[in-house]
C-alpha cells in the first residue's frame, strides 16, 4: 500500500506534542510491515539542525489556483519518505502552533497552505504513475485536505484523520476564512471541517473516541470514530538494550535496576537507600497536566517514605515553588526542569512507581514507557490511561498499575498508598514481570490502522 501521511509535527525533527512521537512510530511501524510511507510536513527549523537536507534539491510543486511551493524529499533510516513544503515565511517558526501559549495569529492561513499543498502532491503522484493509496491526516493542522483534495481534478482518495488532541481544533475568527475555503466561513474550525470531510476518523484510544463522540456527531454522519490506542518504539524503549541506561535489564532479570537507581540517586545527590521507594513525577506540569493536584498533593506525599523526582517542562510560577521545596527537602526531593529523552529515560529505569494524573489524557506516553521499565504507573482513570493501565487487586493477582478516579488529594493519596504498599510486597516482582511483559509497542496499533486504511478503501469504491 502506498501511503502518505501529513502531519505538522515528527520527532525527532519538530516535536511539541505527542502525536510528533506517534506520527514518526506509526510510519516506521507501516513501513517494517511491508508499505511505502511518505509523510508531508512543512519544512521547519529543527530539520535543519539534523542535517537531514544536506545537499537536497528543491523542485517546484504547482499549487491548484496557481502558485507553487518548493519540495525537498528525504529518507529517513527506517526507509520512510519524508517530503517537505518549503514556505518559510509561514513555517520557519520556533514553535509549530503558537508562541509563548499564544496560536500563530496567520494559523488559518497556515494550515490552509499544507492543505493546498499535501493535495497538490497527491495529484502530482497520481499523474506520475505512483498514486498514494489512503492519505493519513494527523490532527486539525493537516485537516484541510480533504476540502483541498475536492477541489483539485483527479481520482478519489480515501482520507483517515487521526484526532490526537482535540482541545487544539484549530478555531480562528470567521474574518480569517477570507480566501480559504467555501465550508469554513460558517463554521471556521479545522478540525470539525475534517471530521465532516474525512472517510474515516479515529483517535488515540477507546475511552478517549468514547468522550470525544458527543462532540462530533453531528459531523460523522454514521462514521465510527475509531479508537486506537499508541504504542512506544521498541527501538528507543527497550531496557535490554538502552544505552542511555548505566546497567540493562529485562523482564526476566531486572536486578540490575538497582545499578540503574544508585546511579540516578547519586547524579541528583539524594541518599543512595535502595530499599527507598522513588516516584517519578513526569510529563509537563501545566493545569491540563495537573499541576494544582500534584502541587497540592505535594506536602503530604513528602511526609511519606518516599523520595520524589519531578522531571518536567515547568512554568515559572510551578518552577519556583518546586525549587524551593528543593532547597528545603534536599534529602527527600530532587528537580530535573527539562530533562533531554536519554535522561528521562534514565529517571524511570530507576523509579519504582510513576504518577499521572492529567485532567485529560488522550492516550498518554509515559504510563507505557514506566510498563516497559518496570515501573509502577499511578495514574488519575481519564481518557487513554483507562485503557492502558488495569487497576491492581489487592493480592497483585491482576492489574498493571493504580488507578484513581476523583481529581481530589484523598483519591491521589490513596493510590500512592495502594502502589507503596504493593512496593513492599514479596509478589512485587511477579507485578513489575508482567507490565514489562505487555505488549506496548507499535506493531498491533499499525495492524488496527491498515484495518481503517482497508475500509476507508472499500468505503471509497
Amino acid at each position: 500500500m502506498e501511503i502518505l501521511m501529513v502531519a505538522l509535527e515528527l520527532s525527532p525533527f519538530v516535536r511539541e506534542t505527542e502525536a510528533a512521537d506517534a506520527v514518526q512510530s506509526l510510519a516506521k511501524a507501516l513501513r517494517q510491515l511491508g508499505h511505502n510511507v511518505t509523510v508531508a510536513i512543512p519544512r521547519q527549523p529543527g530539520f535543519e539542525e539534523s542535517g537531514l537536507l544536506m545537499a537536497r534539491r528543491l523542485t517546484p510543486l504547482p499549487l491548484p489556483g496557481g502558485g507553487e511551493v518548493p519540495v525537498l524529499d528525504a529518507q529517513l533510516p527506517s526507509g520512510v519518505t519524508v517530503t517537505l513544503f518549503d514556505a518559510p515565511v509561514l513555517f520557519d517558526r520556533p514553535s509549530p502552533y503558537s508562541v509563548a501559549g499564544v496560536d500563530h495569529p496567520d494559523n488559518a492561513k497556515r494550515f490552509a497552505l499544507l492543505g493546498q499543498a499535501a493535495a497538490a502532491l497527491v495529484r502530482q503522484r497520481a499523474q506520475q504513475g505512483t498514486a498514494f493509496d489512503i492519505v493519513h491526516l494527523h490532527d486539525a493542522a493537516a485537516a484541510l485536505v480533504p476540502a483541498a483534495l475536492a477541489r483539485v481534478p483527479g481520482p478519489s482518495v480515501p482520507t483517515v484523520l487521526t484526532i490526537h488532541d482535540a482541545t487544539r481544533q484549530g478555531a480562528f475568527d470567521a474574518g480569517d476564512a477570507e480566501g480559504l475555503l467555501e465550508e469554513l466561513k460558517a463554521d471556521p474550525n479545522l478540525l470539525r471541517a475534517g471530521v465532516a470531510q474525512a472517510d474515516a476518523v479515529t483517535t488515540v484510544s477507546p475511552t478517549y473516541a468514547a468522550e470525544l463522540g458527543a462532540s462530533f456527531s453531528d459531523l460523522t454522519q454514521g462514521k465510527p470514530l475509531t479508537g486506537i490506542v499508541n504504542g512506544i518504539d521498541y527501538a528507543v524503549y527497550n531496557p535490554a538494550t538502552d544505552s542511555a541506561l548505566p546497567s540493562r535489564y529485562d523482564a526476566e532479570d531486572a536486578s540490575h535496576k538497582g545499578i540503574c537507581k544508585s546511579a540516578v540517586l547519586r547524579e541528583l545527590e539524594l541518599p543512595i537507600e535502595l530499599d527507598r521507594p522513588l516516584l517519578l513525577i513526569d510529563g509537563p506540569l501545566l493545569p491540563e497536566g495537573g499541576s494544582e493536584l500534584i502541587l497540592a498533593a505535594l506536602p503530604s506525599l513528602l511526609k511519606t517514605e518516599l523520595a520524589i523526582v519531578v522531571a518536567s517542562e515547568l512554568p515559572a510560577a510551578v518552577a519556583k515553588k518546586l525549587r524551593l521545596t528543593q532547597s528545603r527537602r534536599r534529602d527527600d526531593f530532587a528537580l530535573v526542569e527539562r530533562p533531554n529523552a536519554a535522561a528521562l529515560r534514565r529517571l524511570y529505569a530507576a523509579a519504582d512507581m510513576a504518577l499521572f494524573c492529567p485532567r485529560h489524557a488522550p492516550c498518554g506516553q509515559g504510563q507505557l514507557v514506566a510498563q516497559r521499565y518496570g515501573t509502577l504507573p499511578i495514574a488519575r482513570a481519564v481518557g487513554g490511561l483507562i485503557d492502558t493501565v488495569v487497576d491492581c487487586d489487592a493480592s497483585l493477582d491482576t492489574g498493571t498499575g493504580f488507578l484513581f478516579d476523583d481529581e481530589t488529594e484523598a483519591a491521589l493519596l490513596g493510590a500512592v498508598g495502594r502502589a507503596l504498599a504493593a512496593y513492599a510486597s514479596p509478589s512485587l516482582p511477579r507485578l513489575r514481570r508482567r507490565i514489562m511483559r505487555l505488549d506496548v509497542g507499535w506493531d498491533r496499533p499499525a495492524r488496527r490502522y491498515l484495518q481503517v486504511y482497508r475500509q476507508a478503501l472499500g468505503a471509497g469504491r
